[in-house]
This record gives structure tokens, C-alpha cells and sequence, in this order.
């Protein structure tokens, strides 16, 4: 369905009970993303809130999409696998064969809904333009500052505007904007995105490139600035198909070659200058859980600011999941399972991204296998696809298995694994924001083929699984001073997998510590083991697959040791280490800044929790950073 406006869903939202209106006074600088850290963690997703009392003008909505059921509210589905199927169908329908004039008749009706998604530039202003800022101040809004090391306040939710200077082609994304003075910003467009490509297109031709971010309007406009579309598809065409009404665009006033979505709530025009020198920008506590460090960016100059009479400003934060973007990833996850089914993968059944893997870092796929061979098909296949060249470890399942009961998942994951032969480590493009690599935006990914294994892919030294294990993690406690906690649990659902905290104290110490305890009788069985950091508890799983699976450069970070000591009807046992624990220059010989983790200061922390009787929130909730406070190393956003 298509919302009028913001003011629309806001009031689904209520309606539904999905919201909460705060009107204690709360500060835009650090409470605000407090009080929504410990929402988004209650459970659920929580609520989604609009702070009322922001000592600006303009109230402040925060974790509208916090949840599965916000999330189809905001697409206007019961289920997000609804939007897929469609998707699905229609692709069958259009390549389906057209054997007679009827069937060609048939497509008729959906051409003309196709027509009727497609976005529309209207005459005249719009609702987005009913208040003209007489002189542009972008502090006149309350933009939030996030985390207490963020270079300052960023616009979390800008849905930008740019245009291809040679073909005119339009897309629309979403890039932070750190806010640098009432009329500067940071644009924070990564060497990957389509926008950058568009400034890269303006240096070349020496012109300055108009930009336009909107903020609010459908909800359908954010989730579509997000999504892995092909370059050459027009995200308002995605939010028309989603809200099933064509998006309506009107000019900017200053900056006319750029349309922005009519209803939207603030619109924020200028331009990017090639001739500028860039600005140092950050750092800002990302979607990984760890601050994004500083870099060079392009500014943004504003050269008008326009509003709707009733404007709601809409933000999100982003930090240590879970968060409100992980329903976002959920989204995509879900809708855009068709289209690489039908053009990339067509063996795939079924996709998940698991909250603890941040978006790209942990994928897991269930396939249709039919062949030997085929997990690396799709393996190749995925890492070719779009936003799936980011992904740094791949897990593969197949029709006989459900990848979301990750117990069942494991169990046969391990059984189907011979860690010799069916883990693939290779290197490719990564995510700027991934620290872990040696060179920025380049690392190593590993794809771990758990399929059943046809007779040719089945190996001469491929070993067996027992059904029990006879490790004792006190035992390894006692043998080694370093290792502060080990997580067992997987042993007693028949996964040969363990998760090792140690503290490093020499160089190769992590390597040097697989190999002695693959030494040890009580380790047969044990196909792999996952080393964290020893300020984090090994037993706590999901955040030790968080730090893990941030931590790890799989290429450089995996260790396997074959014991020809430890056999089973005469098969030799192999066992693979990987490294997740932070990587220094002293010990590792790593050469790049690492980031802390992103945790609220004592103050903010000490400030919400007096005045939260006041806000209408139920009973007190405790600040979810407390838990990571023993994690950080010092308390700026570099690690020293």
C-alpha cells in the first residue's frame, strides 16, 4: 500500500500500537540514541518512537522499521516473503513462451500496472516545498549525534538524489552526512556506489554535480535507497511496485535538474564540487558495531533547505546488533531472493543473513544440489552478484536441511564437512567498512561447503564424525593460562565446532595455540575451532559471532592442521583454526588502525536513567553497552 506521507504511517504505527510518543524533553545529542539502543534491544524491535519535546522545531522519529511487523507495515505487506513471491511471478509470467495472440493478450493488464509504478515528475511544487528556508541552516534541524567518539551529528536516514551527467539516469541511495557547519555537510559515498561513479563522471567533465537528499515521505523511499538494485534500475520504480502507486517528483528550487519525491518531509539541495578539496570525516559508530574511522570525503554545499508545515524528522542509529537496520537487511534478505534465483543462482531455495554477521559478513544459502561441484558454482556465482561481492564467509546447505534452525543447520552442516576439502578461502572485494582486512576494501572470504558430498567430491582423507565428544573445557583451562573461556555447547548437539578466548601475548600465538591443541587425543572429532578475543566471554554465542566474524580476514586468519596421530578406520582427522581475535601491529603485524567497539558514555548513560520514569516507556531498561564496557580497548574510537 502507498502512504500519503510519514504523518500517515506514524499514525499506522500508533493505531497498531507500535508507537510511543515521548514528550519528556530529550536531548538529539547522545540521549536520543541512547534511549533507542535499549528499545531496539528489548526484544522484538521494541517500539518505534517520536521524541515530541527535541528543543527544535521539528519532532524526531526513531526505529520505525525496528521490526518484522514495521517492516510490512512499511511495505505494505502481511509478510515480508509476499513482496518475493510477487516478484517471483512476475518474472515468470514476462519470460514465460507466448505461444498465441492470447497469451500475449494476457500481459496487457500487467504492462499497464508496470506503467503505472513508474515514477512521475509533476508541475509545480510539492508538500516537501510548503516552507522555504530563508537563509539554509541544516543545525536548524535536530540532526542526532550517535555515539560519544562520532566526529558529531550525522543525518543517519538521507535518501540522495544524483544524476549521471552524460545519460541523465537517476538513482537514489543513502550515504551518512556528517554535519559540518549550517551549510556544509560530508557526503559519505563509498568508491563501490553509484553515486560516486556520477561525481567520478563530473571531475572528468569539471562541472559541479547537483545533489538532493530527501528525508521522510513513504517509508517505501528509505528501504528502496538501501537496496542492492542493478545501476540501471530506478528505485523509485522499486518503491512504486512496493506501494503500488507511482512515486511523484517535483524540482528542486535551486538545484532543478534533480526531482525529489513530492511528499517527502525535509528536502536538503546542493552540490558537489570537483575542485574542492576533500574533508576529513568521522569517525562514526557503524552498522558493524564498531566505529567507521576517519577518511576523505566530498563536501556537500546547501544551497536550500525546504520543509512540509507539519515535518517529522526521521533518523536511525546504527551500533552493536541488533539495531533497527537489521530488519532492513531482513528485507532485503527476503525480497530480493527472486531476482537472483531467476538471473544468478537458480539453484537456490533459500537465503539468510544472520543478525550477528552485520549484513555481509555471514551468509548462508540452501541449494538444490543435483551435481558435484555445484556448492562452488554457487559459491562463485554469489560473489559475483552485486552487494554478494562483499560477503566474507559463506555457508552452504542443501534442500535437505532448514537454514533457519541453525541447531539442525550445524548439526548437518558438520556432518557433510571435511575441513580439507570443502572449506574454499579465497580473496576479493570487501566492504570499506570491513577493518579486519590487511588493505582497505580488499581481504580474504571463505565459503564452508556443507552440502552432501556426491561420490566424486568425497576425498581419500575425508574423516569421520563421532557421535560424542570426549573433551573437557576445564581440562584446557588448566593446560593454558590464556585461554580464558571456552564455549562447548555445540559438542552436545553432535557440531565438532568449539569457540576458544585467548589472550594473545606473543606473535603466532593464536596459530601456535591450534596447533598444540590439535595435539591432544580429546580433540578428535573437533573440525573447527574459533578463537575470540579474551574480553569476550566464549559462551555469550551471539556476541562472540559478532566480534568473530568482524575480527576474521579469513585468507590470512586460518590455520589447518592435519594429526596423523588421531585416526578413524584409517581416515586422518584435520582440524581449522580461524583467528577472530583483534589484530595489532605488535603481535600481528598489522598496519592499519583498528576500531573500538561503539559503547554509550557513563554520562548519557547516567542522564537516561534519571529522567526514564518520565518518558512513558514501561519498566526500566538498563543500558545494553554496559554489557561491552569490559570489551573496549581505552575510549577513543581508535584503538591505541
Amino acid at each position: 500500500m502507498a502512504y500519503k506521507n510519514q504523518q500517515e504511517f506514524i499514525q499506522a504505527l500508533e493505531s497498531a500500537g507500535e508507537l510511543v510518543r515521548i514528550k519528556e524533553y530529550v536531548n538529539p545529542a547522545l540521549e536520543i540514541a541512547e534511549i533507542t539502543d535499549r528499545i531496539s534491544k528489548s526484544g522484538n524491535g521494541g517500539k518505534a518512537l517520536l521524541f515530541e519535546n527535541t528543543g527544535y522545531d521539528f519532532p524526531v522519529l526513531m526505529n520505525a522499521y525496528g521490526s518484522e511487523k514495521r517492516m510490512c507495515m512499511a511495505l505494505g505487506v502481511n509478510h515480508l516473503d509476499d513482496v518475493a513471491k510477487e516478484i517471483e511471478g512476475l518474472f515468470k509470467m514476462l519470460s514465460a513462451p507466448k505461444e498465441n495472440i492470447i497469451d500475449k493478450l494476457k500481459l496487457l493488464p500487467k504492462l499497464s500496472q508496470f506503467a503505472s509504478w513508474m515514477p512521475k515528475v509533476k508541475n509545480g511544487r510539492g508538500e516537501c516545498q510548503e516552507v522555504v528556508m530563508t537563509t539554509p541552516d541544516i543545525t536548524k534541524l535536530p540532526v542526532i549525534t550517535c555515539w560519544p567518539k562520532d566526529g558529531g551529528p550525522f543525518v543517519t536516514l538521507p535518501v540522495i538524489h544524483t544524476k549521471d551527467p552524460n545519460t541523465n539516469a537517476r538513482n537514489v541511495g543513502m550515504y551518512r552526512m556528517q554535519v559540518f557547519s549550517p551549510t556544509l555537510t560530508g557526503m559519505h559515498w563509498h568508491k563501490h556506489k553509484v553515486s560516486a561513479k556520477h561525481f567520478s563522471e563530473y571531475k572528468k567533465l569539471n562541472k559541479r554535480m547537483p545533489v538532493a537528499v530527501a528525508l521522510g515521505g513513504d517509508p517505501a523511499y528509505a528501504y528502496s535507497a538501501t537496496a542492492p538494485l542493478p545501476e540501471n534500475v530506478d528505485e523509485y520504480m522499486l518503491a512504486g511496485f512496493l506501494r503500488k502507486k507511482k512515486v511523484e517528483l517535483v524540482k528542486c528550487i535551486t538545484q532543478p535538474e534533480i526531482e525529489v519525491p513530492a511528499d517527502a518531509d525535509f528536502i536538503i539541495e546542493g552540490h558537489v564540487d570537483p575542485g574542492d578539496e576533500l574533508i576529513w570525516e568521522g569517525p562514526f559508530g557503524d552498522h558493524t558495531g564498531y566505529y567507521s574511522l576517519p577518511d576523505w570525503y566530498p563536501r556537500f554545499h546547501i544551497t536550500a533547505i525546504t520543509h512540509k508545515k507539519n515535518a517529522v524528522y526521521p533518523a536511525t542509529i546504527v551500533g552493536i546488533p541488533p539495531q533497527e537496520d537489521a530488519w532492513l537487511g531482513k528485507a532485503t534478505e527476503r525480497i530480493f531472493l527472486a531476482p537472483i534465483k531467476m538471473t544468478m543462482v537458480p539453484e537456490i531455495i533459500d537465503m539468510d543473513m544472520p543478525i550477528e554477521g552485520v549484513f555481509h559478513n555471514l551468509v548462508i544459502a540452501q541449494i538444490e544440489k543435483s551435481y558435484a561441484g555445484q556448492g562452488q558454482k554457487v559459491m562463485n556465482a554469489m560473489w559475483g552478484a552485486g552487494q554478494m561481492m562483499f560477503n566474507k564467509i559463506l555457508v552452504l546447505g542443501d534442500q535437505h536441511v532448514k537454514i533457519q534452525d541453525y541447531k539442525a543447520l550445524a548439526k548437518y552442516v558438520f556432518a557433510n564437512l571435511d575441513v580439507a576439502n570443502d572449506v574454499i578461502i579465497s580473496t576479493g572485494p570487501m566492504d570499506v567498512l570491513d577493518h579486519s582486512c590487511n588493505k582497505l576494501g580488499f581481504g580474504g572470504k571463505i565459503c564452508i561447503d556443507g552440502t552432501k558430498k556426491m561420490e566424486e567430491e568425497i576425498e581419500d582423507c575425508n574423516w569421520l564424525t563421532p557421535t560424542a565428544f570426549a573433551l573437557n573445557e576445564n581440562s584446557l583451562l588448566q593446560l593454558y593460562t590464556e585461554i580464558r573461556s571456552v564455549n562447548t555447547a555445540l559438542l552436545k548437539h553432535g557440531v565438532g565446532c568449539i569457540i576458544v578466548s585467548i589472550e594473545k601475548n606473543r606473535r603466532h600465538h593464536v596459530k601456535e595455540m591450534h596447533e598444540q591443541l590439535c595435539k591432544l587425543p580429546e580433540m578428535e572429532g573437533i573440525k573447527m575451532i574459533l578463537y575470540v578475543e579474551h574480553t569476550v566471554d566464549a559462551k555469550d554465542l551471539p556476541t562472540a559471532l559478532w566480534r568473530f566474524c568482524n575480527n576474521l580476514d579469513p585468507k590470512r586468519d586460518s590455520f589447518l592442521v592435519k594429526n596423523a596421530s588421531i585416526t578413524q578406520a584409517g581416515k586422518t582427522f584435520a582440524c581449522l583454526g580461524l583467528d577472530g581475535t583483534r589484530k595489532t601491529k605488535e603481535l600481528d603485524g598489522f598496519q592499519r588502525d583498528w576500531p573500538n567497539i561503539i559503547v554509550a558514555a557513563d554520562e548519557t548513560i547516567k542522564s537516561v536513567d534519571e529522567k526514564w520514569n518520565k518518558l512513558g516507556l514501561g519498566a526500566f531498561l538498563s543500558s545494553p553497552s554496559l554489557k561491552y564496557k569490559g570489551q573496549m580497548y581505552g575510549e577513543e574510537a581508535v584503538v591505541e
